[in-house]
C-alpha cells in the first residue's frame, strides 16, 4: 500500500499508552526517527552511560525532565528499529501514574520535538512498515475492544498466525496459477506452463474450495466479533424486560406489571457464551388506545424487528393466546430471519402446550420454555446453547483455527471466489486464456487486499480510527 502523506512517517509521535486516571504506573510511548534524541533530552539516567549506548530493551532508571527540571523519576526502555512494535525507534518511559504527572511527561516529549499520535497510529505504522498485516492489525483492534473470552481467543497470536498463513497459501497458489497461465499465453508453442488447461480448471476448483471453506467461518467470526443484532419482542407483560435483564446481567430495564412500562428501544452489547448480542428490548406491541410516546415506541419495535438477525419472540405461558399475540405472530411471519420463540413464566404456566403447538404449526423450529424467577442460571444456559447452535460452527476451534471475523475480510474473499468461478467458466466454454487470466488476476488482487496490499487509504484510516490513542 502507498501512503500519500509520506510526511506522516517523518514525524516522531508520542502518546500516553496507559488508561487515563490514577494508577501505579503510566507509560508514555515515543516512536520515530527522533525518538532516541527526544528521550535523551527529557531523561537523565542514574549513571554516566547515555541511553543510546545501552543494550536495547534494557530498562534504565533516572529522572524525567521538563524544561530542564526533574518532574518525576522512572524507567526508560529503548527499542531500536527495526526490532520494535512499529519498526521504528521507540522509547517508552514508565512514570508514576498520576493524571498530572503523566500529562507533564507527555508535554516534555512534545516540547522536545514529538507530535501527538493519532488513534491507532503506532499500530498503523507497524502495518506500513511491514511488521503486521492488515488482518493482524484488525485482530489487535478486536483485542482492545474485547467484551468476551471468545473475542480474546479470536485475537490471540495463534489465531492471527493461522489466518495469515492460510491467506498467504492462497495468495501463493494464485501466483503460481497465474504465472503458469501467462507462460502458456506468451509461449503457446513451448508448453512452458506448469498446468495444462484441464489442470488450470482443476486448480481453480481447488482454490475456490479453500476460499469457500474460509468464507464459511465468517458466520462464527461475525457472531463473536461483530455481534448478532437481536430483538426481544412480545406483547406487554410477556417478560421482555425480565429476559433483557437476564441477558444483560443487571436490572437495566424496569420490570413492572403495568402495560407500556418500556416506552422505547433499549440497546446494549451483551456477551452470551462465545457470541456477542447487539441486544434491543422493545416496547410491548399492543392495540387499543395508546398515548403518543407509546405509539412511537411500538413503531420503533416493529422497525427493530424488521432489521434484526435474531428475534426472541416472547409469549406469556400463564395466559391463553390473544389477538395481540396473533398480531405478533403475523408480524414475524413477514420477517425472514432467525426466530426463537420463548414461552415465559413456566412457574405459573397454564397454557404452555397450547402455545407450543400453535407455534410449531406456524413453523417455529426453536422454542424455549423458561422461568427466570425459578432458575435464572438454567434459563441463561438454555438460551446460550440454543443461540450458539444457530450462529456458530461447533467444529471450529476458536483461538486455534483460521477464522475471518470482519465484513471487509468476508467481502474480499467472496470477490476472490466469484472471480475464480468466472475464470473457470471461461475455460469450460472455450474462451481465450486472456479472459480467464484477467479474472484470476482480479482474484489475486482481492486476496492481496486482506493483508493490505493495494487497499485504499480510506479503508486503512477507517480501521485504525477505531483504535485508542497510544496503541
Amino acid at each position: 500500500m502507498t501512503i500519500s502523506n509520506n510526511m506522516m512517517l517523518k514525524k516522531t509521535i508520542a502518546a500516553i499508552s496507559t488508561p487515563p486516571g490514577k494508577g501505579g504506573v503510566a507509560v508514555i510511548r515515543i516512536s520515530g526517527d527522533e525518538a532516541i534524541e527526544i528521550g535523551k533530552k527529557i531523561f537523565t539516567p542514574k549513571g554516566s552511560q547515555p541511553i543510546d549506548s545501552r543494550p536495547p530493551r534494557t530498562q534504565i532508571y533516572g529522572n524525567i525532565l521538563l524544561d530542564g527540571q526533574a518532574i518525576d523519576d522512572g524507567m526508560l526502555t529503548v527499542f531500536k528499529a527495526p526490532n520494535s512494535y512499529t519498526g521504528e525507534d521507540i522509547v517508552e518511559i514508565s512514570c508514576h501514574g498520576g493524571v498530572l504527572v503523566t500529562a507533564a511527561v507527555l508535554e516534555a516529549a512534545l516540547v522536545a520535538g514529538a507530535v501527538v499520535a493519532d488513534r491507532g497510529e503506532f499500530t498503523k505504522r507497524a502495518f506500513i512498515n511491514g511488521k503486521l498485516s492488515l488482518t493482524e492489525a484488525e485482530a489487535i483492534g478486536t483485542l482492545l475492544e474485547a467484551q468476551s473470552e471468545a473475542q480474546i481467543k479470536l485475537s490471540r497470536i495463534s489465531s492471527r498466525s493461522k489466518l495469515a498463513s492460510e491467506l498467504e497459501a492462497l495468495r501463493a497458489s494464485l501466483v503460481s496459477l497465474l504465472s503458469s497461465v501467462y507462460a502458456r499465453i506468451d509461449y503457446p508453442e513451448e508448453d512452458l506452463g506448469e498446468f495444462s488447461d484441464e489442470e488450470v480448471s482443476s486448480e481453480i476448483s481447488k482454490i475456490t474450495e479453500k476460499l469457500s471453506s474460509l468464507i464459511s467461518t465468517y458466520k462464527t467470526g461475525k457472531a463473536i466479533n461483530e455481534g448478532i443484532s437481536t430483538v426481544i419482542i412480545g406483547k406487554p407483560n410477556a417478560g421482555k424486560s425480565t429476559l433483557y435483564n437476564l441477558l444483560v446481567g443487571e436490572d437495566a430495564a424496569i420490570v413492572t406489571d403495568i402495560p407500556g412500562t418500556t416506552r422505547d428501544v433499549l440497546e446494549r452489547k451483551v456477551p452470551l457464551g462465545d457470541v456477542l448480542l447487539k441486544l434491543f428490548d422493545t416496547a410491548g406491541i399492543r392495540s387499543g388506545k395508546l398515548d403518543t410516546v407509546e405509539a412511537i415506541g411500538i413503531q420503533r419495535s416493529r422497525a427493530a424487528a424488521s432489521s434484526a438477525e435474531l428475534i426472541f419472540a416472547l409469549f406469556d405461558g400463564s395466559r391463553a393466546l390473544d389477538s395481540e399475540d396473533s398480531e405478533i405472530i403475523e408480524l414475524l411471519d413477514d420477517i425472514d430471519t432467525v426466530k426463537i420463540a420463548v414461552i415465559t413464566k413456566l412457574d405459573i404456566a397454564a397454557y404452555t402446550d397450547e402455545i407450543k403447538n400453535l407455534l410449531l404449526s406456524k413453523g417455529y423450529r426453536h422454542i424455549i420454555e423458561l422461568s427466570v424467577s425459578d432458575n435464572a442460571d438454567a434459563s441463561l444456559r438454555l438460551i446460550e446453547n440454543t443461540v450458539a447452535k444457530l450462529f456458530t460452527d461447533e467444529e471450529i476451534s476458536v483461538g486455534n483455527d483460521a477464522i475471518i471475523s470482519s465484513a471487509r475480510q468476508n467481502a474480499a474473499l467472496i470477490r476472490a471466489r466469484d472471480f475464480l468461478l468466472t475464470a473457470k467458466r471461461a475455460y469450460e466454454i472455450g474462451l481465450p486464456q486472456d479472459a480467464a487470466s484477467s479474472d484470476i488476476e482480479l482474484a489475486l488482487g482481492a486476496i492481496a487486499e486482506l493483508d493490505g496490499r493495494g487497499i485504499s487509504e480510506d479503508v486503512v484510516a477507517d480501521i485504525f480510527a477505531k483504535f485508542c490513542v497510544g496503541k
